[in-house]
């Protein structure tokens, strides 16, 4: 793999070539679909193979109650590892004319952010609701179950903090027998005590499944979810990313304002570069500043006669961007979607944000600039991701801190999704100084450290 450095005016790039994925050895056979149990297959339908990572996990997965860690890079599946182990809950409770006792279990899947848990309920909904009659419910700041609801539901996602709401209430609790923590990776994040609370408090008959990207202390985060390391620990590099990810890291030599401005320069020269082959997915730090890199790349398009290159060939395309730019409530989106531009944040309606992801997903949007929310919620995927800025503004310090590493690899991963593409593209634009961080950061793995002791006082009262 070689790597290269571009030397620019005010700014210094370097490129990291895609990992070619390791070719697959005898060990490594891909389960068919075909030869799963029959009842199982109807949860997978489309796909003819489960992937390697999957694979690897399938047996311990589908057939064993042992606690599993699965860390993979994003984007390899981990959602069809979290399937196969509720198939094997469900198939504990499944009788001899292939019916379900639904009503003797419940399953928890903790999602890390709301936006996330509305996309798991989706995805498992689409494939246990009609199939299996499973009824899968959300539990989050905005949506709140009440006793009845409870009872008739087998599958609740819910977010760390209202989960760990909930465990003292019998009712929730009595009847969980599998709890999956998806992202398990941000045990590194300043939300980890809640994840930590949760997994102290849920007991030892209940089966624990963590999913999570590239760790460097694996082992501590396994023997944390109670994982025998021999048995249920999966681990896999980012070579078996099935989608091979190039990077690149451009670093800022000129100071504010120039710097700003540099950045945008950057970020629509590197729009432009794909633009009209691939979409693209820029990541900013806050609301305005999707408002504000949006409309800077819409009329730097315009100025330099570019802006067609945003835009589907087809009419109809033209004409479905069209319809949804007057149903539409926020101005600047009004003022962006006939151009095949998005935004997408907290401060716009649901309907608006659902129209945005609904235009992104079907291809009628090719540049979408976005919060973050989106890297850990809806699955967006995109040819080439752009996460421009890497400063936040952390408002318990009061001082601008560099964003949450696991949060960069998270925007990264939603570079090049198998199913869309055969690879991807993630391009972070920061300051000179943190070049080598980003880079150490972009290939060699994180430790996770906890916040136990830190959190001591709420963990007593918990």
């Amino acid at each position: 793999m070689r790597i290269y450095t571009n030397h620019c005016k005010g700014y210094e790039e370097v490129h990291v070539p895609a990992l070619k994925p390791d070719p697959l050895s005898a060990d490594d056979k891909l389960v068919k679909i075909s030869a799963m149990p029959d009842w199982a297959r109807k949860a997978f339908d489309g796909l003819t193979e489960l992937n390697r990572v999957q694979s690897k996990v399938y047996e311990t997965a589908l057939f064993k109650s042992d606690n599993i860690l699965v860390c993979a890079p994003t984007g390899s599946g981990k959602t069809n590892v979290a399937m196969l182990t509720i198939l094997q809950q469900m198939g504990l409770h499944r009788n001899e004319d292939g019916s379900f006792n639904h009503s003797d279990y419940k399953i928890v899947y903790v999602a890390s952010m709301k936006a996330l848990a509305a996309e798991v309920v989706r995805n498992l909904s689409n494939r246990l609701t009609q199939q299996y009659g499973v009824t899968v419910m959300e539990l989050s700041r905005d949506k709140v179950l009440n006793r009845q609801q409870i009872k008739e539901t087998q599958i609740i996602v819910a977010t760390p903090e209202k989960w760990e709401e909930k465990l003292d209430n019998l009712t929730y609790t009595r009847l969980v027998k599998l709890i999956i923590i998806d992202a398990a990776h941000l045990l590194h994040d300043d939300r980890r005590h809640v994840l930590e609370r949760i997994v102290e408090r849920t007991q030892k008959h209940i089966r624990l499944v963590g999913l999570s990207s590239n760790i460097r202390n694996k082992d501590d985060e396994a023997l944390f979810l109670r994982v025998d390391l021999k048995k249920g620990l999966f681990c896999f590099g980012d070579s078996c990313r099935p989608c091979p990810l190039a990077q690149q890291c451009i670093g800022i030599t000129v100071n504010n304002p120039l710097g700003f401005r540099l950045m945008d320069d950057i970020c629509y020269e590197k729009v432009i570069g794909v633009a009209g082959k691939h979409q693209v997915l820029i990541f900013v730090h806050t609301k305005q500043d999707t408002t504000d890199t949006a409309c800077v790349i819409r009329d730097a398009a315009i100025a330099n006669d570019t802006i067609r290159m945003f835009l589907n060939d087809d009419s109809a395309s033209r004409e479905f961007l069209r319809e949804h730019t007057a149903l539409v409530e926020n101005n600047v989106l009004k003022d962006l979607l006939p151009y095949g531009l998005g935004i997408h944040n907290g401060g716009m309606t649901r309907d608006d944000r659902e129209s945005v992801e609904l235009l992104f997903a079907e291809r009628h949007i090719r540049v979408l600039v976005s919060t973050s929310t989106l890297a850990c919620g809806v699955n967006l995927p995109a040819h080439t991701v752009i996460i421009k800025g890497t400063q936040i503004y952390d408002t318990e310090k009061r001082e601008w801190t560099e964003r949450s590493p696991f949060e960069v690899t998270q925007m990264l991963g939603r570079a090049g999704r198998p199913q869309y593409h055969t690879d991807g593209e993630g391009i972070i634009i920061t300051e000179h100084n943190n070049l080598k961080y980003y880079l150490s950061l972009m290939n060699p793995q994180l430790p996770i450290e906890r916040l136990f002791v830190s959190k001591l006082a709420d963990q007593q009262n918990a």
